[in-house]
Order: structure tokens, then sequence, then C-alpha cells
């Protein structure tokens, strides 16, 4: 098989489909929750990913108002639209078209996402991304990682890479790191823009690390080591098998327009999780600690 990137061996397969689940959260956003928690032991390190987007104000005006976190991190992904981050450690963000809001809940912090536009689309996705036990209480962190931030290149086949996290290959071996690192998780997280018409071209993914491709426009056929494709239409998350080097990809025929689509892996930390709405720690002890620790204003 043709590998743009680096030589891809043995191409993982698709392993199966999921259809996300229409949700509100929030002050009532309407959003596709596509990782759900009967998945999150299958795809840890990953606890959640919601997908929005509307051109209706009423679908997502109301935003997201303080709400806590304690335990792992969020990484906030917009193709369009304004959102603002705020925090009771401090900090404070806004993020546009392309850019990204990542926050490391750690020890525990109150924060808010509020849209800050009237009208017009709002697109985009929110990640959890599990932390380690020895890291559940560290101090909360934060950035703000605008679209000039985040690298990007092209393959000789046009297809276009922004890396968010972790590190990828181009076809002549330079290394390219994501915006964000982080070495317990090792987190690869890539948005890639496909010609409509852009032929097979391959993408590493670390041995060992669960992944799972978010198709969000279009639809995209994915190789297996005997060249047999699985179709994997618009608004579908398919889980990637565990063994094999990395994925191939290419544009299916029948595709509408070009597609768009989200590659996710990460080393898994197979521990236990334990989860209660926005507290996601290893035991029930620690989790009615949370809670007691926000009821009583403790947290961050």
């Amino acid at each position: 098989m043709n590998a743009t990137l680096i030589t891809v061996q043995h191409p993982r397969r698709v392993e199966r489909l999921v259809t996300g689940q229409p949700t509100q959260d929030g002050a009532g956003v309407k959003l596709t929750r596509v990782l759900t928690p009967d998945l999150q032991q299958r795809l840890d390190p990953f606890l959640m990913l919601d997908n929005f987007a509307s051109d209706k104000p009423e679908d997502y005006g109301a935003g997201f108002p303080s709400h806590p976190h304690r335990g792992f991190e969020t990484i906030s992904y917009m193709l369009t639209g304004r959102m603002r981050h705020k925090d009771s450690a401090g900090h404070e963000g806004l993020v546009s078209d392309g850019g990204v809001q990542w926050m490391t809940a750690g020890r525990g912090v109150i924060h808010s996402e509020m849209p800050e536009q009237q009208d017009g689309v709002m697109e985009g996705f929110q990640l959890w991304l599990n932390l380690p036990a020895k890291s559940k209480m560290q101090p909360p962190w934060y950035r703000d990682i605008q679209r000039s931030e985040v690298p990007e290149f092209t393959t000789p086949e046009g297809v276009t890479v922004r890396v968010i996290a972790g590190t990828t290959v181009t076809a002549n071996g330079r290394a390219v790191p994501g915006a964000v690192q982080r070495a317990d998780t090792e987190p690869l997280y890539l948005d890639l823009h496909l010609p409509g018409d852009v032929g097979e071209f391959s993408l590493p993914v670390p041995r060992g690390h669960n992944a799972f491709l978010y198709i969000y426009r279009g639809t995209l056929q994915v190789l297996d080591d005997t060249g047999e494709a699985s179709q994997v239409p618009a608004q579908r998350m398919a889980i990637l098998g565990n063994s094999g080097d990395g994925v191939t990809l290419r544009a299916d025929p029948a595709s509408t327009e070009p597609p768009r689509a989200l590659l996710i892996a990460g080393k898994p930390l197979g521990e236990p999780i334990a989860q209660y709405g926005p507290f996601v720690m290893n035991t029930r002890d620690e989790l009615l600690q949370a809670v007691n620790d926000f009821q009583n204003g403790r947290l961050a």
C-alpha cells in the first residue's frame, strides 16, 4: 500500500461504527455525544467527545455557564465561531475559527465557556482526556491556542493535516510536533482535510494506543491490511482495532463533499475510572471527596 507519511505496514481495521447520541449540556446547548461512558474503558484514556454544530443561536447561545471539574483535561476545538473561557484559577481566553482551548482541571476548577456571537455558525468539539492517578490533584492549567499556533502541513496527495496534539511525520520524514504534548497519555489529535478525489494515503498511529476516527464531513473509506475498505459516513465514529501501526484512508467516491475527519489516539492508562458528572477519579471515595470539596467551596 502507498504510504505518504511513513510506511504503514499493517493498517488498522474498523472494529465498529458508533452513532452519536443527540443531547443537551450546559444551559441547553444542543450537541451530539459521540464518545459515551460505555466506551471509556475501550477508548482509555479518552472519556468523552462532543460535537456541536448549529447556525441557530437558540441551539448554542446560552453556552456553558460556570461548572466544576476535577481529575481530567478538556480540549475544546473550534471549527467556526467564538468561545470565551473563564475559570476560578484566574485564566481567561478567547478562541475562534481553528483555535483550541486546553484546560487541565487537575485538583479542581470552576469554569465557563460562553459563545461570543449573536448569530452565525457555531461548530466544534470538546474532548475529555483522563489524567493518571498521580496527576489528578495537580494544580489547574489553561492555554489558549490560536489557529496560527496549530502546526499543519499538506501531504503529496493534497491532504491537510492539522496537528493539535502529539507528533506525526511528513512524507520526507520530518517530525511535526503538535501544539500540546502529554507524557502519560501521549495523545495524538489530528484534524484531516481531504480533497474530494484523494487517493489512498496513510498515517502512523503508535502501537498499543487506542484510536478512533470521527468523520464530520463527507464519507471516508478505511482500508485494512488486506485492502478491504470500510465505509465511514459523516457523523459516525469508527473505533479502530488495536492491531496495526497506522491507518490507511481514502475519500469515498460516493462522498457528496470533501471529507474531513478527526483522528485521535492515546496511550491507555489502565486505571479504574470512577465518574460522577464533571468529576473523574479512580474510586468512589475520591468522588465523594470531590463533591464535598465543591459544595464547601474548596474546589480550585
